[in-house]
């Protein structure tokens, strides 16, 4: 289990981390949000002791991290941080053995993976060969090299296509089953949202919003309603309780202020003869995400 403890970090008189706690369980995917400056990245080098000047506690199985457990650590940064005039073979002997693997152990691995994102061939190109996509492969695939039992993956995503993008989903899945405490971190709550069950948001260092993702969206009381058939719009806007009528083109979002306003919108929609659609829906997470971020500025 990885535990943050009551953690405070300054840089000077800048409190760039204040108070933040959370644990986080063998096999799970845990989401750290935030905007640029909210804390994130400083948190980052905390859990992986590069910085140790803090209060609080960081804990890794009960075990304070330093150099004795990094290298059960895996770290994908969102800024490129390859060789670029190595290959990839180079590249992944270069970080295994950082990581304390031989390079039998190293070779077999990078196959392995290689193999799983379908780049195979690309053992003895050198990166600055590579497109922007598959450099990312190999970054991840070096994060990886030493199957870690805790990653941090900053904007794993950057650079991917929707094909590869699955790709690297079902590896970070399969990490997970295998016990993996995995700290995900991505601006598109979309990703957040394909695998985590529990995060943190933070602005300006301080924790916002926190918890099980599922009862964050069922507890937030602003709800949508998905419309398929034709509605008059100005007529929907006019219910008390309507705040938005979007037409996204086959069909209509009504956001509503709370579930209290469904049984009005019902009634006004049912007087239509062609309405082949009408489902209550959670708001999304970037919906939330948005709300929350912009509700700590305002204070």
């Amino acid at each position: 289990m990885l535990k943050i403890n009551h953690v405070t970090k300054y840089y000077g008189k800048l409190k760039a981390v204040d108070d933040l706690s959370f644990e986080v369980n063998e096999g799970e995917i845990f989401g750290l949000l935030g905007v640029n400056g909210a804390g994130k990245t400083t948190t980052f080098r905390m859990i992986m002791g590069l910085l140790d000047d803090y209060t609080g506690e960081i804990t890794l199985n009960d075990k304070k991290i330093d150099y004795t457990v990094t290298d059960s650590i895996g770290f994908l940064t969102e800024e490129r941080s390859l060789l670029t005039k190595l290959t990839v073979k180079e590249q992944c002997i270069y970080y295994g053995v950082l990581k304390g693997l031989s390079k039998e152990k190293i070779i077999s691995r990078m196959k392995y993976l290689l193999e799983r994102f379908e780049i195979p061939d690309y053992e003895n190109k050198k990166i600055k060969e590579l497109s922007k996509g598959n450099q990312q492969k190999i970054q991840f695939i070096t994060a990886i090299l030493n199957e870690p039992k805790l990653l941090i993956l900053d904007e794993p995503f950057s650079g991917l296509d929707p094909i590869n993008v699955e790709l690297f989903k079902n590896i970070i899945l399969e990490l997970s089953k295998k016990g993996s405490i995995i700290i995900f971190s991505s601006h598109r709550m979309e990703h957040v949202e394909l695998f985590c069950k529990k995060l943190v948001i933070l602005v300006k260092g301080k924790t916002v919003l926190s918890g099980n993702v599922n009862e964050i969206k069922s507890s937030y009381r602003k709800k949508n309603i998905i419309i398929k058939g034709d509605i008059d719009i100005d007529e929907l806007k006019k219910i008390d309780g309507v705040l938005e009528v979007i037409d996204k083109n086959t069909e209509y979002e009504v956001k509503i202020e709370d579930s209290t306003i469904v049984e009005n919108v019902f009634k006004k929609v049912s007087k239509k003869k062609n309405i082949t659609k009408f489902v209550l829906e959670e708001p999304s997470l970037n919906e939330i995400f948005i709300s929350k971020v912009g509700e700590a500025y305002e204070k």
